[in-house]
C-alpha cells in the first residue's frame, strides 16, 4: 500500500516509539498537521519555536529517550537554531523535522525558504534533507539511530512540501544501520593500566561528567567510589551522576567549583575522569590543572580523549562498561578499600570542607541561597531541576542537592538564557506526575517566557522560582569584579511585576519580598495546582562565589 510522505513519518514516528512532539504548525508543515490530527502522538504546541527545541531536549534529558520537534520551513526552522546547538554542546538526543519549500523551488529564494541543513550542519550530529519520498523512512530511521547511538546528539531532517505530499511503499521493519555501533566497548588492556594505577593511587579523585549520566552509569560509579573510598568531583553536567548528599561528594569543580573540589583536584595524585570532555570553565589555567596527577579518561568520543587535557591513558568507550569491569575486577580480587587506608586523603578534603564550606551571609533581605535549601528541604531532593543561565543556575548547583540521574537540567556548553522554563516543560510532559521546578532569573525567564501559555493551555503543573535582584546577575557580578563597578546595560531597569504576567496568562503568581516569606510562598507554590510563578526579591547585590577569574589556576580561589 502507498502511503504519504506525511502519513509514512508519522507510521515511522510510531515504529521509533515517539509518544510526544513539540512544535508550531506553518505552511510547508501543514500535510504533516494534518496527520498528526489523525494519530494518537500526543504534539503540545509551544509558543516559540526555540520552545520547541528547549523542550524537546528537556524531555529528552529528563527521561533518556529521543526528544522531537516539529517547525515550518524558514524563519520556523532558523528559531530552532539555538535550541539546537545548545543540545548538541551538552549532547542531548534529539531529531528535528524541518519543513521545506518543494524541491523545485530550493534556492530559488522561495518565501520561507532557508537552508537549513547548511545553517545548523556545525552544530548537529548529522542533518538530512530528503529529496524522494522513497527515502523518507529509512532516512528517519538513520536519524533516531545517529541521534541515540554512540555520543548522543541532536539530528535535523528537512522535509520539502512535495515530499510529504508524495506517495511510496511503506513496509514496517525493526531497522538497524550496521556500520553504527550502539556503544563503544572499551579496551581491556588499557582498563588493566587503569586499575594499576587505581590501586596504588593514595590521593585519588574522580570526575564525573555528562558522559556517566547519558552512559545510564550512575549505579556502577556509585559503587565505584564507595568501594575504593574514593571523593567524587563534577562537572555541571554531571550533577545527579552521584548523590549530591553522599559524604564522599565533593560538588562541582571549575570557575565556581566548591574550595574543597578545587583543591582536591589540585593536590590529587590520579584524576579519574568519566564522561568529561575539559571544558574551560573546569580546568581554569590549563599549565597548572591536576599538575601533580596522572589521569586516566574515559570517553565513548575519542575526538573529546586528549582535546583539551592529555590523558595518561586514554580509554575510548562508553562509561558503564567501563565502570562495570573495574567493579568486577576488585570484587573478584578484592581491592575495596577501607576508610582507614583512605583516612589521610579523607581526612585532608575533611579540613578543606571545615576550612571553607559554602556559605553565605544572612542579612535583611532574602539571600537566592537560602530561596534553594528551602525549595530542597520542602521537596526533599525528589523534584527534577531546571535551571536558567547565570547565578540562579550555579545556586541551584551548590544548594539543590540532587541524588539521582537526569533529574537536574541545565545549559552547560552553550550557556543557553531562556533554556531552563521550556526544558522544565519537556520534562513535566515526561513525567506528569513528579514536580518539576524551573529556578530562573529576572532576566532568563524572560528569555521565553511566552511559553506560559504552553503549561497554562496543558496544565503543567511547572514550578517557576524566580531569583529576582533587578539586574543580569552574572554580568552584574562581573562588572563589580572586573570593570570597576561599571554596571553597562546590566541593570533591569523595566523588569514586569511576574505576579501579574503570571495572572495575565491564567496562571499563579506569588511574592515574597522578606526572608519570613520564603517558606511560606514556596509552600503554597508547590500546593498550587497548576503552573505557578513563585517571584523572590532577592539581594540585588549577592554574587556567586567561590569564583576562580578566568585564566587562572583552580587554587586561586575568591571565597566572596
Amino acid at each position: 500500500m502507498k502511503l504519504t510522505g506525511s502519513r509514512i513519518l508519522m507510521e515511522t514516528l510510531i515504529e521509533e516509539g515517539v509518544d510526544t512532539i513539540f512544535g508550531y504548525p506553518g505552511g510547508a508543515v501543514l500535510d504533516i498537521y494534518d496527520e498528526i490530527y489523525k494519530t494518537r502522538i500526543k504534539h503540545i504546541l509551544v509558543r516559540h519555536e526555540q520552545g520547541a527545541a528547549h523542550a524537546a531536549d528537556g524531555y529528552a534529558r529528563a527521561s533518556g529517550r529521543v526528544g522531537v520537534c516539529l517547525v515550518t520551513s524558514g524563519p520556523g526552522a532558523t528559531n530552532t537554531v539555538t535550541g539546537i546547538a545548545t543540545a548538541y554542546m551538552d549532547s542531548v538526543p534529539m531529531v528535528i523535522f524541518t519543513g521545506q519549500v518543494p524541491t523545485s523551488q530550493i534556492g530559488t529564494d522561495a518565501f520561507q525558504e532557508a537552508d537549513i541543513t547548511g545553517i545548523t550542519r556545525p552544530c548537529t550530529k548529522h542533518n538530512f534533507l530528503v529529496r524522494h519520498v522513497e527515502d523518507l523512512a529509512g532516512t528517519i530511521r538513520d536519524a533516531f539511530h545517529i541521534a541515540r547511538s554512540g555520543r548522543p546528539g541532536p539530528v535535523l531532517v528537512d522535509l520539502p512540501k512535495d515530499v510529504m505530499q508524495a506517495k511510496a511503499e511503506f513496509t514496517e521493519e525493526i531497522y538497524r544501520r550496521q556500520d553504527l555501533q550502539d556503544s563503544v566497548v572499551p579496551d581491556t588492556d588499557q582498563l588493566r593500566q587503569a586499575l594499576a594505577l587505581i590501586k596504588e593511587a593514595k590521593k585519588p579523585l574522580v570526575l564525573t561528567g555528562g558522559g556517566v549520566i547519558l552512559g545510564g552509569a550512575s549505579g556502577e560509579l556509585k559503587e565505584f567510589a564507595r568501594m575504593l573510598r574514593l571523593p567524587v568531583a563534577s562537572t555541571l553536567m554531571g550533577i545527579g551522576g552521584f548523590p549530591g548528599t553522599d559524604p564522599l561528594w565533593l560538588g562541582i569543580l571549575g570557575m565556581h567549583g566548591t574550595f574543597y573540589a578545587n583543591m582536591a583536584i589540585s593536590n590529587c595524585d590520579l584524576l579519574i575522569a568519566f564522561g568529561v570532555r575539559f571544558s574551560d570553565r573546569i580546568t581554569g589555567k590549563l599549565s597548572e590543572f591536576a599538575p601533580n596527577a596522572k589521569i586516566v579518561q574515559v570517553d565513548i568520543d575519542a575526538a573529546s580523549i586528549n582535546k583539551v587535557v592529555p590523558a595518561h591513558i586514554p580509554i575510548v568507550g562508553d562509561c558503564r562498561p567501563a565502570i562495570q569491569w573495574f567493579n568486577q575486577q576488585m570484587r573478584q580480587d578484592g581491592s575495596a578499600v577501607s576508610d582507614k587506608e583512605r583516612k589521610e586523603w579523607l581526612d585532608q578534603i575533611g579540613k578543606w570542607k571545615s576550612e571553607a564550606p559554602l556559605s553565605y551571609d544572612r542579612s535583611e533581605s532574602i539571600k537566592p541561597q537560602s530561596v534553594i535549601e528551602k525549595l530542597h528541604q520542602l521537596t526533599n531532593g525528589n523534584a527534577i531541576v531546571a535551571t536558567e543561565v547565570g547565578q540562579n543556575q550555579i545556586w541551584a548547583a551548590h544548594y539543590y542537592h540532587i541524588d539521582r540521574p537526569n533529574n537536574f537540567l541545565t545549559s552547560g556548553g552553550l550557556g543557553t538564557m531562556g533554556y531552563g522554563f521550556p526544558a522544565a516543560i519537556g520534562a513535566q510532559v515526561a513525567f506528569p506526575d513528579r514536580t518539576v521546578v524551573d529556578i530562573a532569573g529576572d532576566g532568563s525567564i524572560q528569555m521565553n517566557i511566552q511559553e506560559l501559555a504552553t503549561v497554562v493551555n496543558y496544565n503543567l503543573p511547572v514550578k517557576i522560582v524566580i531569583l529576582n535582584n533587578g539586574y543580569l546577575g552574572m554580568i552584574r557580578q562581573w562588572q563589580e569584579l572586573f570593570y570597576d563597578k561599571r554596571y553597562s546595560q546590566s541593570k533591569l531597569s523595566q523588569t514586569p511585576d511576574f505576579v501579574k504576567v503570571a495572572e495575565a496568562y491564567g496562571a499563579v503568581g506569588l511574592r515574597a519580598e522578606k526572608p519570613e516569606e520564603v517558606e511560606l510562598t514556596l509552600r503554597k507554590g508547590l500546593e498550587t495546582p497548576g503552573p505557578v510563578i513563585m517571584d523572590f526579591v532577592v539581594d540585588p547585590e549577592e554574587g556567586v562565589f567561590p569564583m576562580v577569574k578566568p585564566g587562572f589556576p583552580l587554587t586561586d580561589i575568591n571565597l566572596g
